[in-house]
């Protein structure tokens, strides 16, 4: 019988227990074989037919423990376990499971995760309740539909960390472009990473005449976070085009000086983080396409209604 993907973690964690890097490929084979599946039961498949149902729990059971903290991704389809992950195998019970994850406030914030427009309402008492069991169907999907949406918006930016910072900065024009910026034309934006920017990376022209323009800045950093030195640099540059409006975007994270400080001067500066960049990209369809549609029907009673 094929496991649930719960039953996947410790087998898996198991697979790498020796602390080298290993491939995914490799550990989910030994998933495989440590419950002895048949060949029709590697080859049963989701009702997609997209992925077979085995490789996606053991998938899930992966990103889990990566949330938990318990193994980690050194490279893309490459796990390592971690010292927590070792002690959790000496650990009792011997099942590693959601609710022995449910221990480590980084997996909490993982699995009770909710999108930046509910941040300011109160999910306390949803952050309490046992997902698996507290919950009707739908509540269910779009808890299933957040995690899957946390977890590309973590690939989405992981994958921008690795490309170079001239392709940051065509990036960034091009989302201005899809959020409707510079509309008119597929022209009106453009990067600047080949001329002497003076620290301007893009520039995107609002109107075909380009009297209202907005212009970009693109950080690619892997670690740290943008500080107010960095914006205020933007502000000089801005200050030379004798502009009025900026965009400052970075793969990382804004200090907090850095935030209070937009908020204190007279130009229009909008701060986009890492977080926010890789929302944005996948809300409007850059770097990303849809692998799968799900409709959630329900009764039509107009079609059932006697009047007419």
């Amino acid at each position: 019988m094929i496991p649930d993907f719960q039953r996947c973690m410790r087998p898996l964690l198991a697979a790498i227990e020796d602390g080298q890097i290993h491939k995914f490929n490799e550990a989910f084979e030994q998933v495989c074989l440590h419950f002895k599946l048949t060949c029709e039961e590697r080859a049963e498949k989701l009702p997609s037919g997209k992925q077979t149902v085995i490789r996606n729990r053991t998938a899930w059971a992966r990103t889990y423990m990566n949330k938990a903290g318990l193994m980690m991704a050194p490279g893309r389809s490459q796990l390592q376990i971690t010292q927590r992950g070792l002690a959790a195998l000496k650990q009792e019970p011997e099942r590693i499971n959601v609710k022995f994850l449910k221990q480590f406030p980084e997996f909490v914030e993982f699995y009770t995760a909710k999108p930046k427009s509910e941040s300011t309402a109160d999910h306390s008492v949803v952050a309490k309740a046992d997902v698996e069991s507290e919950t009707d169907p739908t509540e269910r999907l779009e808890q299933a539909h957040s995690e899957i949406q946390q977890e590309l918006i973590e690939e989405v930016l992981a994958t921008v960390k690795e490309q170079s910072p001239q392709f940051l900065e065509t990036l960034v024009v091009e989302l201005m472009q899809a959020m409707g910026y510079g509309g008119w034309s597929k022209d009106s934006g453009q990067a600047t990473q080949y001329t002497a920017d003076g620290g301007i990376d893009g520039i995107i022209n609002e109107d075909p005449l380009g009297l209202d323009t907005i212009y970009l800045q693109a950080k690619r950093y892997t670690s740290g976070s943008i500080g107010r030195p960095d914006i205020q640099g933007f502000v000089g540059a801005l200050e030379m085009k004798r502009a009025k409006k900026g965009v400052f975007i970075t793969t990382s994270a804004f200090s907090r000086d850095a935030l209070e400080y937009v908020k204190l001067i007279e130009k229009k500066i909008v701060l986009i983080d890492g977080q926010q960049l890789a929302e944005l990209m996948i809300k409007h369809n850059l770097g990303v396409t849809v692998k799968e549609t799900y409709q959630i029907k329900t009764i039509d009673s107009d079609f059932f209604s006697d009047d007419g």
